[in-house]
């Protein structure tokens, strides 16, 4: 069995929260999957990290073969960030 997705756990993740139990089905389909679209919709308004993140990620980035903040590494990080997003969003979720 794989892994869940990231899409997947944060439809589960709502679901529990609404008070559903983990397993709840609704005709004969997992309940969490009715979140799915909210879960898309928090990622793609949060697909821009703001500068806190940026910064935060390039001190750690080693982007350009440099450990520190600096606006091509926000940059870098920037990007990666917005790829790692976009992937997760491409994923089907069963």
């Amino acid at each position: 069995m794989s892994a869940a997705s990231p899409i997947e756990r944060g439809a589960r993740a709502l679901c529990e929260l609404d008070g559903n139990p983990p397993g709840a089905t609704m005709d004969a389909k997992p309940l969490w999957q009715n979140y799915l679209p909210e879960v898309r919709a928090v990622l793609t308004a949060i697909r821009e990290p703001d500068a806190a993140m940026q910064a935060a990620a390039a001190v750690i980035g080693g982007f350009h073969g440099y450990y520190g903040d600096d606006p091509l590494s926000r940059q870098d990080a920037a990007d990666v960030w917005r790829v790692m997003v976009d992937a997760a969003l491409a994923e089907e979720t069963q």
